[in-house]
Formats: structure tokens, C-alpha cells, sequence
């Protein structure tokens, strides 16, 4: 028996760690197309204004003039350049800011643009650039308030308090972990997006395959029965036309019922998530299903043990599907003209197994088409087996074996 395994790996390596290496280049082409003019404008209004207030709580430092207000427009014009080019933007705003209290200005929200290019650095996943210029720019400042507020204006300054220290480093700290946590945020956003849409897809596929094994199924036995009568038809035309009649009967009910059953389909493939209009075939349809085969000149022999349960919507369309398709390779492939069906009720197991004569009709006996596959396929989706071979006495066997949850004794 050839088996047909789906190994699952560990899925792609970025599920692991990052965000999806696709996901992540067309997000950066995005941001990178956009160049984000009003909230620039607006930062730099704010800086601007609330550096003037805070001049003047700050009679110590020097007094903004145009040099400062150039520094302090300088940091937003910086910042239009964080989509395309967030590193020269982050180590801009750091070097401006730098300068800009190097000089002896106030403080105040000249620190905000540091944090708008820190922010952007680390979003973007350039994380080292971001922590190296926003050290670099609190190293700088320790640097001018102990060791070089001497020569640097404002004149007569004296070294700033140690504890002042500690807070712009708490306030550094906090800026870069809200960072992170952003980003990590947004990457865990794409991949959700991706694994959705991956999601998506799979049953998208999985509700194709379900409808082409539902239309082969369908398609392969019906056509089997009207092929077989036409060919009675042909022959007995002229000989015995009541019988030739007759198969042509046969050839009228099976392509109608394949219609139906075509139409069934293909509503449930035009309105997806609308309940079918008829019920799905199960083994209560068996004795029309002995009923064609013998049309088409197959005795069918039905054997059932245990206890019959109802069997869920699934199962019980899987298990008439696996029946029909092996009386059909019964047909095309077989010169037998008898058939076994042993249907076994067990708890929790429902087994079934076809047996035929043979010897085969054709090199294609053994089970290489698609009706084996799709039988397999069935089985697999509700984790059960399918067997399929020559028995050692000659003839053709399918065995199934499907788990069941029972609904209900009938």
C-alpha cells in the first residue's frame, strides 16, 4: 500500500523570531514612500513655542535667539527623513540637540525630537542605531555639565546636580522601551496578518479540493453507468430494443442524478457559508447506490455488523464517497460482475471494506488514479486509513477505517 504522508515542519524561520523578511520590506518601502510633513510642521510649532516659555523660566541659560530657533527647526527638518533614512535621522536630531545645549539654551522641548527620531530608529528595527545616538547624546551631556560647563556659554555656569542625571537617564531609558515595545508589537501585527491570510488561503484551497473530489466522485460513477448502458444500448438496438430501452432509462436517472448532485456542488462553491439547499449523500443512499451499480450490470452484496449508529454529516458523506468510488474501479477495472460490501460498526470505529473477484481489466487496476487518492484524502481529513491493493487470492480490496463519534442510536 502506498502511503501518502504531509510531514509539518517548524514553519518559516521568521515565526521563530522577527517579523516576516517579505512583510518587512514592503512595510519599509511604504513608510519610505511617505514623507511626513504635518507632523513635522506641528513638532515644530510645539518646540518653538514651549522652548519660548521655557526660556523664560530659565533666566540662567542664554537667550533664544536666531541661532537657537535655526537648531530647534532644524531637529523636525531632521525628522522628515525617518521613513527613508531613520539612522541619519536619529544621530541628526541627537547631533542638533547636542549642539543646541552645548550652546547654553534652555532646556526643554528640544528633547522631544530626539525621542520622535529614537522612536522611528527602533520601529524600524535599527535598534542599535537609536541606543548609540541616544547615548552618545546623554554621554555628550554629561560630559558639558561636570566637566565642560567652564568654557562653554552660559558664562559663570556652574556643574549641573549628579540627581538631574539620573532622571534624564530614566527618561532615555523609558523612550527606548516604549520602542521596543512598539516594534515588538508590530511585528507580532504582521506576522498575525501573514498567518491569517496564510490561513485564509489553505481553506481556500482545502474548500477547492473538498468541491473537485465532491465533482470526481460524482462524475467518475455516473459517467461509469451511462458509459456501461450505452454501450448495452448500442449493442442490443437492433436485436432486443426493450432492453436497449431500458438502458437508456438507466443512462436518463444517472445523468439526472449526476446533474443534481453537479448543481448541489457548485451552489455550495457560488454562495460559501450558506447551508445546501439538499442534504449531503450518506449510507442511507446505499440501496440506490446497489440500485445503479446493478444498472450497469454489478451484483452488490451488503453485509453489515454491529450496532448502526448515526454517524456525523462528514463521516457519513466520506464513507458513501469511499463506497460509491470503489464499486465505480469495480466497474471500469474489474471483470467481475459481483461485489462485497462489509460495513462494520465498532465504538468510536467504523470500518468498511469492498471486496471484488477480478481479475483486473486494464494495467490501471492496482489504484493509481485519482479516485484511490481522493478516497485517501477523505479518510485523512478525519484521521483515518484507507487500504487499497490486490488480495492474495486475486481480485481487488479497499479497506477504510474511519473514527466516528456517535450521534445517536438508530
Amino acid at each position: 500500500m502506498e502511503e501518502q504522508r504531509t510531514r509539518i515542519c517548524g514553519g518559516p524561520p521568521w515565526a521563530r523570531g522577527g517579523g516576516p523578511p517579505r512583510m518587512r520590506h514592503w512595510e519599509a518601502r511604504r513608510n519610505a514612500a511617505r514623507v511626513p510633513w504635518p507632523s513635522a510642521i506641528v513638532l515644530a510649532v510645539f518646540v518653538m513655542v514651549g522652548t519660548g516659555f521655557a526660556g523664560e523660566n530659565q533666566p540662567d541659560r542664554e537667550s533664544v535667539d536666531a541661532f537657537a530657533r535655526l537648531l530647534l527647526l532644524a531637529g523636525p527638518a531632521l525628522l522628515l527623513l525617518r521613513n527613508r533614512r531613520p539612522v541619519v535621522s536619529v544621530f541628526g536630531v541627537s547631533a542638533v540637540a547636542l549642539v543646541y545645549i552645548g550652546a547654553g539654551y534652555p532646556y526643554g522641548p528640544v528633547f522631544i525630537t530626539v525621542a520622535v527620531g529614537a522612536f522611528a530608529a527602533v520601529v524600524s528595527g535599527h535598534r542599535r542605531a537609536a541606543w548609540w545616538a541616544v547615548g552618545g547624546l546623554w554621554l555628550g551631556h554629561l560630559l558639558i555639565a561636570h566637566w565642560l560647563y567652564e568654557y562653554l556659554p552660559p558664562g559663570k555656569d556652574d556643574a549641573a546636580p549628579w540627581g538631574q542625571e539620573l532622571v534624564i537617564a530614566a527618561w532615555v531609558v523609558a523612550i527606548l522601551a516604549a520602542s521596543e515595545l512598539v516594534r515588538v508589537r508590530r511585528e507580532v501585527w504582521a506576522r498575525e496578518r501573514v498567518e491569517r491570510a496564510a490561513a485564509e488561503k489553505r481553506r481556500a484551497d482545502e474548500e477547492r479540493l473538498r468541491i473537485a473530489r465532491e465533482l470526481h466522485d460524482v462524475l467518475a460513477h455516473s459517467i461509469s453507468v451511462i458509459n456501461v448502458q450505452a454501450g448495452v444500448g448500442l449493442a442490443l438496438l437492433d436485436s432486443n430494443p426493450e432492453q436497449a430501452r431500458s438502458a437508456l432509462t438507466t443512462i436518463k436517472a444517472a445523468s439526472k442524478e449526476a446533474l443534481g448532485e453537479v448543481r448541489q456542488v457548485l451552489d455550495t462553491l457560488r454562495t460559501p457559508g450558506d447551508a445546501p439547499r439538499a442534504p449531503a449523500p450518506g449510507l442511507d443512499r446505499l440501496p440506490e447506490l446497489i440500485e445503479q451499480a446493478a444498472s450497469a450490470g454489478l451484483s452488490v452484496e451488503v453485509e453489515t455488523e454491529g450496532e448502526r449508529i448515526g454517524l456525523p454529516p462528514g463521516t457519513d458523506l466520506a464513507a458513501f464517497r469511499i463506497v460509491q468510488e470503489a464499486l465505480t474501479n469495480v466497474v471500469r477495472h474489474s471483470g467481475s460482475r459481483t461485489a462485497r460490501v462489509r460495513i462494520a460498526y465498532a465504538p468510536g470505529r467504523l470500518g468498511l471494506r469492498i471486496d471484488d473477484e477480478g481479475p483486473a481489466t486494464g494495467s490501471d487496476a492496482g489504484g493509481s488514479g485519482n479516485g484511490l487518492v481522493g478516497m485517501r484524502e477523505r479518510a485523512a481529513a478525519l484521521g483515518g486509513t484507507i487500504e487499497a491493493g490486490p488480495r492474495p487470492d486475486g481480485g481487488f480490496r479497499v479497506r477504510a477505517d474511519l473514527p466516528v463519534q456517535p450521534k445517536e442510536t438508530m
